[in-house]
């Protein structure tokens, strides 16, 4: 099935087609497409998956060292050193530029394999639980549409084997989220939300194209991403072209995964449908940076020499993004704009990860963020569906929900506590990974930003459910629980985020995400598999319970803490920082007002001016040219040409015809001696001339 994994990209496309031709003439408006089409991509990706994890062990054992990795990771991570499990390639060519040949197909590894069964389980749950949140919409059969197209786009990147594949699909899913973004497009808030998410990452997509071009030539003219990777490690060409073109593609990973200082668009993009954030933050749009940094992994390690530890620009970006992230998410009302920051303040620790060269801790952070995160966001869906009438505001429209809808409040509860890093839940897991890696590996600053980052994400968390499920109902409508195709993905994710930190659970023995995951051979560098530090799990962990307890105090309204209620209106400093966070760092003003309106602004009054003076002057020059025209051609052609040549015809017409009444007497006799006349005349020209 490896060699046909084109199957799982291509089967949404042709469900996009489908519902667009044939969507609205369908007994449930194309949904069943989109929903049978995405479980056959997912079916697929799980057989896939499977063969992919039978490859790994049968290399493994053709190496002899089958039983040394049953016993457990001491004994494994010296034994398995060299042993390369070489990816499954299938490409046809594409097009060839005299010498070039650009291909396109597939590649299948443990990295994309990862990608595919998230992609396609997330996605599956988004279409299912759709039909009940979108049911009615006035655009349902396009929204599901541009779902199959927006995961055949991410699907198309994950499989790429080569970098010009893979900005075909990063450029589709920049596109499919702008369509969804916009979903709404009848009010301006979303139609200027879905325009700034596209400009804001097209502006680190040149990046992203100006590196991928920088790796094109640095690596011999070629768009392969293995071939690419093995002449970065090498250091083909020197250190300065690979640092060039690392800081490049980085540009890119800030743009699409919401980076600092590019993070702004994503917290405006929450005014696209709820299933549409879920999809972007937990399987798409987001992650396809991280994936690019993780796919692409030998172009980083070498430009800015990860190896050597100290600080450098990825993991300076992505501790930045943690901390920037996790402050701005305590000051929102709104619940999906407080998820939107979290996401911003995870993406971090993942860049951070690939930064500190925890290629691991980055990857299994990604895969199960996308589980909880998936798992929050639906659940504010289904708060908004059955318990807001549509709001997400906290403040006004939440409070006490626990009661009316305990199966969204106990899913989302587990989903918090994952994210969070409550042991043993799949946060926990992935998040220690990082940290461990950071403080074994020579980056103990950005260890302390981890943990930092860990405790601002306990407390706003512990803020969010209080509001939202705690207290008395402060809403207008009539709470319950929400239907079926709601609350069964919420379950489904739920497990997930209990159970898929289980995959890596190193201080179990327990490696398995590693073992099948992680690349080897000369395309990947030696990273660093830290051990499990129980001191630094045990202090994560302590961080995490105090942040949630310092939060319940404060939110529950306890005396002890009643001096901070009211700071900000007592406090000039407190008022300021507040105000600060309330304006994002005042960075929408920066980009709206000072760069966007500064170069608007004079273009707009150069090109009125230009409209004005030039345009405008030309083209009623040209008016005023064809009215003398016009009235020169009617003095001198109409009047003095065409109407005298007119008129003479006409009045030599009447002097024959005036002539010519002369012959017409009405005498018989007459015409009868004119005829004889003629006829003599004739008959004596005759004889004359012959």
């Amino acid at each position: 099935m490896m060699n046909f994994a084109w199957l799982i990209p291509a089967i949404p496309v042709v469900s996009f087609a489908l519902i667009l031709f044939f969507g609205k003439k369908m007994p449930r408006q194309g949904s069943e497409i989109g929903i049978a089409a995405i479980a056959s991509s997912f079916v697929l990706s799980c057989i896939v998956t499977v063969q992919w994890i039978q490859r790994v062990d049968e290399t493994v054992s053709e190496h002899g060292l089958g039983i040394v990795r049953a016993i457990g990771k001491g004994l494994l991570a010296n034994s398995e050193e060299g042993v390369a499990i070489t990816p499954v390639i299938n490409t046809v060519e594409w097009f060839r530029i005299g010498t070039l040949e650009v291909a396109v197909g597939t590649q299948i590894d443990g990295l994309a394999v990862m990608m595919l069964f998230v992609v396609t389980l997330i996605s599956l749950l988004v279409h299912i639980y759709s039909t009940s949140y979108m049911h009615g919409d006035v655009r349902y059969t396009y929204f599901y549409a541009a779902l199959s197209l927006f995961t055949a786009s991410m699907l198309t990147l994950v499989v790429a084997p080569n970098t010009l594949q893979l900005l075909v699909g990063w450029e589709l899913v920049g596109l499919c989220s702008f369509m969804l973004i916009g979903h709404w497009w009848e009010e301006k808030a979303n139609t200027n939300a879905a325009l700034k998410a596209f400009l804001t990452t097209r502006t680190g997509d040149i990046g992203l194209m100006i590196g991928v071009i920088v790796t094109f030539f640095a690596a011999g003219q070629t768009f392969d991403i293995v071939q690419i990777n093995v002449l970065a490690l090498e250091g083909h060409g020197g250190h300065t072209i690979w640092m060039v073109g690392a800081s490049c593609l980085l540009v890119g990973i800030i743009g699409k995964s919401g980076q600092f200082p590019l993070h702004t668009w994503l917290p405006d993009a929450m005014a696209g449908p709820t299933p549409v954030s879920a999809l972007i933050h937990a399987a798409t749009m987001v992650v396809a940076g991280v994936y690019l940094g993780a796919r692409m992994y030998g172009v980083f390690w070498q430009g800015f020499s990860i190896a050597d530890g100290g600080v450098n620009p990825m993991a300076l970006v992505g501790g930045i993004t943690i901390l920037i992230g996790a402050a701005l998410a305590f000051v929102q009302d709104d619940i999906k704009k407080v998820l939107a920051y979290s996401t911003i303040s995870q993406l971090g620790y993942m860049v951070m990860g690939l930064g500190i060269g925890a290629w691991v801790g980055a990857v299994f952070h990604l895969f199960t963020h996308a589980f909880f995160k998936a798992l929050l966001f639906l659940g504010a869906g289904s708060i908004a569906y059955s318990g807001t009438h549509h709001s997400f505001d906290m403040k006004k429209d939440m409070g006490g929900l626990r009661k009316h809808m305990p199966v969204t409040f106990w899913t989302f509860i587990i989903g918090s506590f994952a994210l969070a890093g409550i042991f043993p839940l799949a946060g926990f897991w992935s998040k220690d990974e990082i940290l461990a890696t950071a403080g074994q590996g020579g980056y103990e600053i950005f260890m302390v930003v981890g943990l930092v980052g860990a405790f601002l994400t306990a407390g706003y968390m512990t803020r969010c459910v209080w509001l939202s499920f705690f207290g008395e109902y402060r809403g207008h409508a009539h709470p319950h629980e929400s239907p079926k195709p709601i609350i069964v993905p919420l379950i489904v994710l739920a497990v997930f985020s209990v159970l898929a930190g289980l995959a890596n659970a190193s201080a179990f023995g327990i490696e398995k995400f590693k073992e099948y995951i992680e690349p080897h051979g000369e395309a990947f560098p030696e990273v660093l598999t830290p051990q499990f530090d129980v001191g630094l799990a045990a202090l994560s962990f302590a961080i995490v319970v105090i942040a949630i307890g310092v939060g319940g105090f404060f939110w529950v309204d306890r005396r002890e803490l009643r001096a901070l209620k009211g700071l900000t209106d007592r406090s000039g400093t407190a008022k300021a920082g507040h105000s600060f966070l309330m304006n994002k760092y005042y960075l929408d003003h920066l980009y709206e007002r000072g760069i966007v309106g500064g170069i608007k602004g004079p273009i707009a009054r150069a090109a009125y001016w230009l409209n004005q003076n030039v345009i405008d002057g030309v083209v009623n020059a040209a008016g005023r040219g064809s009215a003398a025209l016009g009235r020169l051609t009617y003095r001198f052609v109409d009047q003095d040409v065409v109407d005298k040549a007119v008129n003479s015809i006409a009045q030599e017409t009447g002097n024959v015809g005036g002539l010519l009444r002369y012959v017409q007497s009405g005498r018989v006799q007459r015409y009868a001696l004119m005829l004889f006349g003629a006829v003599g005349v004739l008959a004596l020209s005759l004889v004359i001339f012959s």
